[in-house]
């Protein structure tokens, strides 16, 4: 069998395992400082599993935003982020140098549905999104069960949408200000409900305003994505549990009857929590590993065959 190594880098702390797509057999998590002493640590951890052998791939499923496409001349660089330092690291690169394998790589987001696709609550279905509520606010797109790319990747977290009325608060985006993630993820929550959001009561009436803004989210990705499930993990959506049935009571009101099929009680099942938790993002990364290890070997057949 072969030997698998995944990096999950995200904005706050990295996790680093070794398995197979379905097992974590060795789990290590850090924080996530800077690139260099980051990504340093994640390799040390990895050769410290070998075993007298190394590891055929590595799989990372990073924040970003990154360079996803292999043709892109900065393919695997990191590109303008909020996260100090970062901006311009090489992320792919260091970590192939260093192990001599292949390395796949994608947002942890995308790398999270992966996992949640073929193993957790989005299994047998062709379209789903992946969204994790936290430190900031990410989205992985999955169409006929690949994650979509193209000029970029998803950043859902920064698309702006309608506002409640009279909600005057600023947003906390460095870059956008009252994009999504400036209102709902943990850190715009703490300025927004002066305190840790996880200290909130749930029937606190600020909760209202916070879900009709998710609510604002969930229906504009029915329209655009039109995927048949949205999975939500991440600690705001983890540590207030009432949030995703507050908003998806909203959903219907929002969509006015244009989509007749999404009642509250089919967008119920629609909207869910993740099934694997803290490990949909680790999984994801050694799924990428995995599909690095066979792209590579289809390369080598490939020329042998020319």
């Amino acid at each position: 069998m072969h030997k698998l190594a995944g990096i999950e880098l995200g904005g706050t702390k990295t996790v680093v395992v070794l398995g197979q797509p379905g097992r974590i057999d060795e789990r290590l998590e850090f924080p996530t400082t800077e690139p260099t002493e980051t990504l340093d640590r994640a390799i040390d951890a990895i050769r410290g599993w070998r075993d007298d052998k190394p590891v055929d791939a590595v799989g990372i499923a990073s924040f970003g935003p990154l360079r996803v496409s292999p043709e892109a001349s900065d393919h695997g660089f990191m590109l303008d982020t909020p996260k100090p330092g970062w901006s311009g690291a090489a992320v792919a690169g260091p970590v192939a140098a260093a192990l001599g394998c292949p390395v796949g790589l994608d947002t942890d987001v995308n790398g999270a549905a992966l996992a949640e696709h073929r193993f957790g609550a989005a299994r047998g279905c062709e379209s789903m999104v992946y969204l994790t509520i936290g430190t900031g606010l990410g989205g992985g797109v999955l169409i006929a069960g690949e994650p979509a790319h193209g000029l970029l990747h998803p950043e859902i977290g920064h698309v702006r949408l309608r506002r409640v009325p009279g909600d005057t608060f600023e947003g906390a985006c460095a870059f956008h200000g009252d994009c999504i993630e400036g209102l709902v993820s943990g850190p715009a929550l703490a300025a927004r409900l002066g305190t840790h959001p996880s200290r909130v009561a749930a029937d606190d009436p600020a909760w209202e305003t916070v879900a009709q803004d998710l609510a604002e989210l969930f229906a504009m990705l029915v329209l655009t994505v039109s995927p048949q499930r949205i999975v939500v993990g991440g600690g705001v959506a983890g540590k207030q549990p009432h949030l995703l049935p507050m908003a998806i009571a909203r959903i219907p009101a929002l969509l006015g009857g244009y989509l007749r099929d999404c009642t509250r009680e089919k967008l119920a099942g629609m909207v869910t929590p993740p099934l694997l938790g803290d490990d949909a993002g680790p999984m994801g990364a050694l799924i990428l590993a995995a599909r690095a290890l066979e792209d590579r070997r289809a390369a080598v057949r490939a020329l042998a065959g020319a």
